[in-house]
């Protein structure tokens, strides 16, 4: 009897070794099923999505890099060039993948909220910078400077060297550089001295009162015409325009390009100070009358 108890113990022993073995057949090949099910339908669509972004950020660039030169072409700013490359190219990007995250059966909605979301907090920590970012679409949009313009803000003055998407970047005369945010630009006041091509020169010359007021609007009015870089049309203004309590005051207003208006600001300040000296017009100082009484 102990002799077949043992053999039945073994025999049974096997039985359940060959039903593991059975069992873990089954599962791998339900593993190789489930593989083969998704090769045919999930492994295949990455495939396929990965393809349409790599073959889509190819044409992309291509498009943008058409869409550059055109503006090129048309003579478009280099600041607006470069801020539109960025922007397009970002722009038809993001409206490739998202097509492709849902062929791939992500959720959108999770990512729009969670993009949302996201873009909330970020708004609220970076306040002044979104606002200088949004001050740099007005610029580019409204154009009410461009590269190469000489403006002056409420501080400071200077020519514009680059408009970038946070700064505008700004070239003193003394050769300064000048960083101001956008934000400003965009919702405050500002002149911009380049906006025009032509400016107009106004002077103010004063002579004593035993001047002859003819003979000073002849010198002033020679000055003026015989300056080469002053436009005659329209017609420079010479007018008396006050009489002050040491002089008369004489009013020059003459037109120039704007690229001249320096040249022609100091010539007609050095000209009219060494014509009146050659012409005895006299360039009166301040002076006051005392009277002196004598009291007994």
């Amino acid at each position: 009897m102990p002799k077949s108890e043992k053999a039945v113990e073994e025999v049974t022993k096997n039985l359940e070794q060959l039903q593991n073995i059975d069992i873990s057949k089954v599962d791998v090949s339900n593993s190789i099923d489930k593989l083969v099910e998704w090769s045919a339908t999930g492994l295949f669509k990455l495939v396929v999505g990965f393809i349409v972004i790599s073959i889509g950020f190819k044409i992309i660039k291509r498009v943008v890099n058409q869409i550059i030169k055109f503006l090129e072409k048309r003579e478009v700013d280099i600041t607006l060039l470069k801020f539109s490359r960025s922007l397009i190219s970002a722009a038809l990007k993001i409206a490739l993948v998202m097509p492709v995250l849902g062929y791939w059966g992500i959720d959108l909605t999770g990512i729009a909220a969670l993009v949302a979301s996201a873009g909330v907090a970020i708004g609220l920590a970076l306040q002044g910078s979104l606002s200088n970012f949004a001050g740099g679409f007005i610029i580019l949009l409204i154009r009410p400077f461009k590269v190469g313009d000489y403006i002056e803000t409420t501080v400071y003055g200077g020519e514009v060297e680059q408009i970038g998407l946070f700064y505008t970047t700004l070239k003193t005369v003394d050769n300064k550089q000048v960083l101001i945010p956008n934000g400003i630009l965009s919702n405050g006041s500002l002149i911009n001295y380049s906006a025009n091509p032509t400016r107009r020169v106004d002077l103010m010359f004063s002579v004593s009162y035993d001047s002859d007021i003819q003979h000073v609007k002849n010198v002033l009015a020679d000055i003026v015409h015989n300056h080469k870089m002053i436009i005659q049309d329209p017609e420079p203004l010479i007018r008396m325009s006050a009489h002050s309590p040491s002089s008369i005051d004489f009013a020059v207003r003459a037109w120039c390009n704007t690229e001249d208006y320096w040249t022609v600001h100091f010539d007609l300040l050095e000209e009219v100070k060494v014509r009146f000296d050659k012409e005895n017009i006299g360039i009166p100082y301040p002076q006051m009358d005392l009277h002196v009484r004598q009291i007994k």
